[in-house]
């Protein structure tokens, strides 16, 4: 692999920017799955890869690799509704996993590409960029990326994976690779589908109605509708969790009121208290695409989307016992009377925390293309584009501890806005020379990027202190400065037994203020930040010899209000050694511009680590906090990009492609490790005006952490076959490696330590591979899937940073199709057909957590239903 990756000498860019499809229509004749379904791609053929930048190149034919995937591809899902799901049974190198009482990416998921975080992958629309979500990943890279989940997959015409840098034709963020969605553009028939499942544990529930339809608009347009609403039922995939310093057997024997509470209700306590698992939720996603030709030559297009989507997440039980910072933390009342939360909720509590996120946005432009004789074409596509992502926090079954008995257990936290404004100018100028093989094609333009980030302010019970925010609320005792030396007041109550010389007595118990969970943010931290850009571009693309292809791009950036300028490039060739095998490679230079809500993302929330849960907060790297513990302003990212590669199609219906890559990463952002707060600390968050600093437990903060070096190989295979008369069988393999190495620390080790960097390099698999077996018997089709997940391992600061090994697995999923007639049709299957769950987690049991979020989903076995009318 690094020999293969070390021999790339020439190099990147492709005419395959996907920047030209622009809502108009692609050639759905052309399209095929790429390794999904390998028809045409077997063969070398007509697997049309849009591109504004040069001509229309087939996957084999295309000097950096790309994946193309058709309707009928991701249709062919195992059951699967969410697009991200969808893309990463289809491609190894990308991934992406099912999140469990967090918060940011248990409502919006961040995937990964060649092991890269999911803001180093641009996400295109009908070949526009698209906005980035609300939601900023508070751990690891800080991604604030584009939501793919928001565009249902009924919508989709296709989808189109460049694996290789693209910085030079889209600016920042193409780091990893460009995946674009291309909509359905039909002006008839449609499709209207209902799904129903549920997983082998019998929870889960799941129901999905989706339809799509195509309208004329006048007698040269279209217009193409597509709608989806889904309803998904929680999963609880816990067991029941037992400390030293509280378990719920011991309470039962133990305790008189947690005993009767238990009796009353009816509980078994042998099932989990605290339930973790996937959270329910409800949405509704729709998009609309449009084009009309006002001429041979002219065409307006426009496309949008609306989606709304709530979730609700099992949050941390608070256990009622054992010295709990919230629940048995004893205060005392107006009436000198001891109380605690326990108390009033002798269970303790089962907190859940909701997501709602709503996300739209609007593309419109005109695109024009001349031809001028002796082969002069000419095309100019303008557009506009406007897009929105909020995420709204709120928790309930709650408290704010501040507030004691008065509490409320509702409570409205934050919510993060993103939107983005984007003008567009592109051109293509096509020239034929004698000389070469090909035309000489020129594309260049610009693009000017407003983007936004608003953080918005809580309720006021969900971040202010209560009556319990300050000691001694209602001065039962003297105030000299020695507690010792403090007696009751006049006037206080004698019979409680309050003694005012003793600092551990109940009246002097101060609480958290703001709701416990995820605390609300005040006023003082809600803010609108913005970035802006603009940029200028050039690509050069030629055959120029017979066989022999070449690429040049180069591009200038320009943060003039934050980052300043940036100039960088690409080159990729593809030269035919025979009519059947060519090599390729590519090498570029990119970059990533850190986003508004990274820079400024604010957040408090509960981790809870070996049972014992602890106020975690998140700050800028500005805030007066993190400058007092050594932070530095965030700076862009750079990237160095490097890819070598074969392809071969010896056979009719046989293709492979074999390509090797590694990324230079410099600067890498990262968050650093959590730092445990200290009376020093303390003094200086309360000096920066923080609320709720004296029940901050620890702080972090992102920074440029590190240099990276990652570096894997891809091999796809496919070959299609009738070895059963004239019923087509089509087999695929597909196979990533990937390596990761941290090549410098840029910050002190304290704020980066040796667990980060442990889990850094060994989170991800060490390879993964799917196969894909689809066969016609007849009318019924059937597909059969297999992904594997090669070992990963994890480090935790828990039991004296244990590490946790996971084995190989493997996950099959099967799905059979056939028609009923009348132009229905029934589908059936399973995921995870054999029921498979990763190892359980064993070196940090944190409140009956049974696993951990990784690459391999821990739910377990699912079976569906679909039925679908086409007319």
């Amino acid at each position: 692999m690094t020999t293969l990756v070390k021999l790339a000498a020439i190099t990147a860019t492709s005419a395959l920017a996907l920047i030209s499809s622009a809502g108009w229509a692609q050639d759905s004749q052309g399209v095929e799955d790429g390794p999904a379904a390998a028809s045409d791609e077997a063969s070398g053929g007509d697997i049309v890869v849009t591109g504004l930048r040069g001509r229309p190149r087939t996957v084999t034919d295309s000097p950096v690799p790309v994946d193309v995937f058709n309707t009928e591809a991701i249709e062919r899902n195992g059951g699967l509704t969410d697009t991200l799901d969808i893309l990463q049974t289809l491609i190894p190198s990308y991934s992406v996993s099912r999140s469990a009482n967090t918060t940011a990416n248990t409502f919006v998921r961040a995937p990964s590409l060649r092991g890269l975080s999911a803001d180093k992958t641009l996400l295109l629309l009908n070949g526009r960029r698209r906005h980035k979500s609300g939601s900023v990943s508070v751990g690891g890279a800080g991604s604030q990326a584009a939501d793919s989940a928001v565009i249902p997959a009924i919508a989709l015409q296709s989808i189109e994976v460049l694996r290789d840098g693209a910085a030079a034709q889209y600016g920042s963020d193409a780091i990893a690779g460009v995946i674009n969605y291309t909509l359905k553009d039909a002006s008839e028939g449609g499709t209207l589908a209902v799904q129903a499942g549920q997983f082998y544990e019998g929870d889960g529930e799941s129901i999905e109605v989706a339809g799509n339809i195509g309208l004329p608009l006048t007698d040269s347009g279209f217009l193409n509708l597509s709608a989806e609403f889904s309803d998904d039922n929680n999963t609880v995939r816990s067991r029941t969790f037992t400390s030293t310093a509280w378990d719920p057997f011991t309470a039962y024997d133990t305790d008189a009121a947690f005993r009767s509470a238990v009796d009353a209700a009816g509980l078994d306590l042998n099932d989990p208290l605290e339930q973790v698992g996937q959270p329910k939720s409800q949405a509704i996603r729709t998009v609309a695409n449009a084009g009309i030709d006002l001429n041979d030559n002219d065409q307006l297009y426009g496309f949008g989307n609306y989606s709304w989507s709530k979730g609700d997440a099992f949050g941390t039980y608070r256990v009622p016992g054992g010295g709990h910072q919230v629940m048995d933390n004893p205060i005392r009342l107006d009436d000198g009377s001891i109380w605690r939360f326990k108390d009033m909720y002798p269970l303790g509590l089962q907190s859940f925390f909701s997501g709602e996120v709503t996300d739209w946005s609007v593309t419109g432009g005109w695109r024009t293309q001349r031809e001028f004789g002796n082969g002069h074409e000419f095309t100019a596509d303008l557009a506009a584009r406007y897009g929105y992502s909020n995420i709204a926090y709120s928790i309930t079954d709650s408290v704010n501890p501040s507030m004691g008995p008065d509490s409320p257990l509702y409570f409205r936290a934050s919510d993060y806005t993103s939107d983005e404004l984007g003008l567009n100018a592109d051109f293509t100028y096509s020239i034929p020379v004698e000389a070469f093989a090909g035309p000489l094609e020129f594309a260049f333009g610009a693009e000017f990027r407003r983007e936004g980030f608003e953080i918005g302010a809580g309720e006021p019970a969900s971040y202010t202190g209560g009556t319990w925010s300050v000691a001694d609320p209602f001065d039962f005792c003297t105030d000299e400065a020695t507690i010792g030396s403090r007696t009751l007041r006049p006037g206080a109550p004698t019979d409680m037994g309050i003694n005012c010389a003793l600092a551990s007595d109940p009246v002097y118990k101060i609480l958290q203020p703001g709701s416990n969970g995820v605390t609300g943010l005040s006023p003082d931290v809600a803010n609108l930040y913005t970035t802006e850009s603009y940029s200028l571009y050039g690509e050069v693309t030629v055959d120029l010899l017979e066989g022999l292809f070449l690429d040049l791009a180069t591009r200038y950036e320009d943060y003039y209000q934050t980052f300043g300028d940036k100039l960088v490039w690409k080159a990729a060739a593809r030269y035919y050694v025979t009519d059947w095998a060519a090599i390729r490679g590519s090498l570029g230079t990119g970059f990533r511009a850190p986003s508004a809500g990274t820079i400024n993302m604010t957040q408090t929330q509960i981790n809870t680590v070996g049972g014992v849960p602890l106020n975690s907060g998140l700050y800028p790297a500005t805030n007066p906090v993190s400058l007092y513990l050594g932070a530095v302003p965030l700076q862009p990212e750079t990237s160095k990009n490097y890819s070598v590669g074969i392809t071969l199609t010896p056979l009719d219906g046989f293709s492979l492609t074999i390509d090797a890559y590694r990324i230079d990463l410099k600067d890498q952002i990262y968050a650093t490790t959590q730092i445990l707060v200290t009376p020093a600390i303390e003094a200086a968050m309360i000096a920066a005006g923080i609320e709720g600093a004296s029940s901050i437990d620890q702080v972090n903060f992102f920074q440029n952490a590190f240099d990276s070096r990652t570096q894997g190989v891809d091999v796809v295979a496919s070959y299609r076959a009738f070895w059963f008369g004239d019923t087509p069988t089509t087999l695929t393999a597909a196979f990533n490696a990937n390596s990761y190495k941290i090549q410098q620390v840029n910050i002190a080790g304290v704020n980066f330590n040796a667990v980060s960097r442990y889990n850094f390099a060994n989170n991800a698999p060490a390879w993964r591979a799917n196969f894909t077996a689809n066969h016609d018997f007849g009318p019924v089709q059937a597909t059969v899937r297999g992904n594997v997940f090669g070992p990963y391992s994890r480090q935790t600061t828990a039991a004296g940073n244990a590490i946790q090994e996971f084995s190989t697995q493997a996950v099959v999923d099967v799905e059979l199709t056939a028609p009923l007639g009348d132009n229905y049709q029934l589908t059936i299957g399973a995921r995870n057909l054999f029921d498979h769950y990763p190892a359980t987690n064993q070196i940090d049991d944190t409140n009956g957590r049974t696993y951990t979020d990784g690459p391999v989903s821990w739910q377990g076995g699912y079976y569906f239903a679909r039925m679908a009318y086409t007319f």
